[in-house]
């Protein structure tokens, strides 16, 4: 762990930023990398461009054998051992460390999904559930890729719902195999994978896990999937008839299959955010030079007002999805601090705390990413339809970040779902700070001035949405209570809500302590995209809290509701147009993002 991290308290509770006030100080972010992690980044870059990018064509055209060859070339430079425990091989670095290289692999979408699949949600099960026989059988070989690895949970009829699945697994009479049957769906790695991390049910109903390895009888896979996107990673059925897989191959306990699925999804979720930070700052490297060199009507299109427009935006999104992924590493890594790693229920319960952060970066990172291919595209004009130009595949790959890992939608109710759980366990005060706000509210309200510091509309802004989040939250609970989980749209438009406050307040601290520790010259294009951001935020949060609001009331009572919001509003809005031509001159003259 970096000099950094030992420095920061990093003690903030899982989904605690909707109520506690953080000091710029005490977050992670990008200006905080070691030079051990630079130099992680810079492997991880060189090995991009000098071995993967050359082999695309090949891997495009599912030729397999380059994957794997790739796979044990980064085998060699340590890279599929980042999050394994030195005791198995592995580097066991810290989780900056692993979003970084998760960030830098995407220079080529596929391979990071080949990647990620094998070294992520193909090892980690085994890393945090497998005993200690599993863990010395199967890491080592994973971390070398000799052996290299798969997840298999989704099925025909049980996508976001994992738990219908219809595989069963039954013990045979002499109790030494387990016989599984069933069929897995849109498996990555499939057709390579020497292992399949594969959940099934015991005797019908206790969902469990199990490490298939692929020349046990009765495991097979089907023929390559015909995708949108990510066409040069691998993705098949996997098959299961009549599997034999050895008792001793159970993974974890048994019934508690849930746990490792959802574990892994967590980290997984995170991870996937890293990932679409990489992909975009990529585009949008690529749609600043462009931008430049492409000229109509006698001069670079990067000087026409729309494209500003565009570029602006693009990096700006970039910039607040870098502060939420570092900022939550830096607090996993914070959390990792204070537990035996030695116990992987430590580690695990550990990051579960964060599982709200990364599930509104797994969001947030996918629809960033989304924009930006967007109107990279954009910027490409006809150029940008074309597969000879890189935006072209860019848009296809991306498009499958916001259904991995949980769909958007299931985690936005997955957000706000588990803050309601933990407030209902007494684990968060939200309920209190709810309460709390509706007595403010009916006070007599007390113009807040502003105080002069630096982005000081900004800070005031970030706490207004909290309280705005709280306050529709409380009125709809007020309504519905338990019910509110049949309420899916005012679940989502929470979430909503709670992911532009954990967004907005990320940058602001991130821009604070660049000011902090550099002065407010070398901060300016941080000021600016965090003003543009906030700005911006308010007017979404203003129109998720209307919408909820209409929902569950009307009348008088609508009214006095949407009286309580507009104390929250009261923000003049900001030239963004200026603001977005500064943030674009500055990357049109450093033709690159970051500046």
């Amino acid at each position: 762990m970096s000099t950094v991290l030992e420095e920061l308290k990093l003690g903030m509770k899982g989904g605690g930023f909707l109520v506690e006030e953080v000091s710029p100080s005490d977050v992670f972010t990008p200006e905080d990398f070691s030079e051990e992690q630079k130099m992680i980044a810079q492997t991880v870059e060189e090995f991009m461009t000098n071995d993967v990018l050359p082999q695309k064509e090949r891997m495009e055209k599912k030729d397999l054998s380059a994957t794997i060859e790739l796979l044990k070339k980064a085998a060699d430079l340590g890279l599929c051992g980042v999050e394994v425990p030195e005791k198995y091989s592995g580097l066991g670095l810290d989780k900056v460390s692993a979003m970084l290289v998760a960030e830098k692999m995407t220079k080529y979408g596929s391979f990071a999904v080949s990647y990620g699949g094998h070294t992520g949600i193909g090892s980690l099960p085994i890393v945090y559930f497998g005993t200690e026989e599993q863990k010395k059988k199967y890491l080592p070989k994973l971390v070398s890729s000799e052996l290299l690895s798969s997840y298999a949970l989704t099925e025909a009829n049980s996508g976001s719902d994992a738990l219908a699945a219809r595989t069963t697994a039954v013990l045979s009479a002499d109790g030494k195999e387990y016989i599984l049957n069933g069929t897995k769906m849109w498996i990555t790695n499939a057709g390579f994978a020497d292992i399949f991390i594969t959940f099934a049910k015991i005797d019908g109903d206790k969902f469990s896990c199990f490490i298939v390895e692929k020349g046990f009888p009765g495991v097979s896979t089907g023929a390559e999937e015909r995708k949108m996107g990510i066409n040069g990673s691998s993705t098949r059925t996997v098959i299961l008839e009549d599997a034999r897989v050895p008792a001793e191959n159970l993974l974890g306990e048994i019934g508690k299959g849930h746990k490792i699925a959802f574990n892994i999804l967590n980290i997984g979720r995170f991870k996937l955010g890293a990932a679409c930070l990489g992909g975009a700052r990529n585009c949008i490297d690529a749609a600043v030079k462009y931008a430049n060199e492409r000229h109509q009507f006698g001069k670079s299109i990067g000087s026409f007002g729309a494209i500003k427009h565009k570029l602006g935006e693009m990096a700006t999104r970039a910039f607040v999805g870098e502060s939420m992924v570092y900022r939550t590493a830096g607090l996993l890594d914070g959390a990792l601090a204070r537990v035996d790693l030695e116990d992987p229920k430590q580690a695990l319960k550990a990051m579960e705390e964060y599982a709200v952060e990364c599930a509104a970066i797994k969001v947030m990172g996918s629809e960033f990413l989304d924009y930006i291919v967007d109107e990279a595209v954009q910027i490409f004009g006809g150029y940008g339809y074309s597969r000879e130009y890189p935006v072209e595949m860019a848009y296809r790959d991306a498009r499958i970040n916001r259904i991995f890992e949980g769909t958007n939608e299931i985690n936005r109710l997955l957000i706000l779902g588990m803050l309601l759980k933990r407030t209902m366990k007494g684990e968060l005060p939200l309920m209190a700070a709810a309460q709390k706000l509706q007595d403010e509210v009916l006070a007599l309200a007390v113009p807040e001035e502003e105080s002069g510091e630096l982005l000081a509309r900004e800070r005031r802004a970030v706490r207004n949405i909290k309280k705005i989040g709280l306050l529709a939250a409380g009125l709809a609970l007020q309504k519905y209570m338990t019910a509110i989980e049949e309420e899916q749209e005012i679940m989502s438009m929470l979430s909503d809500i709670v992911m532009e406050a954990w967004a907005a307040e990320s940058a602001l601290l991130r821009t604070l302590k660049m000011a902090e520790s550099t002065g407010q010259d070398k901060a300016q294009f941080y000021v600016l995209m965090t003003q543009l951001y906030i700005n911006d935020a308010i007017g979404r949060v203003e129109e998720r809290a209307k919408n909820v609001m209409a929902a569950i009331s009307e009348g008088d009572m609508l009214r006095t509701n949407l009286a309580a919001l507009k104390r929250f509003l009261k923000f003049p809005p900001l030239n963004t147009i200026e603001i977005r031509r500064k943030i674009a001159d500055k990357m049109l003259e450093s033709n690159t993002y970051p500046f």
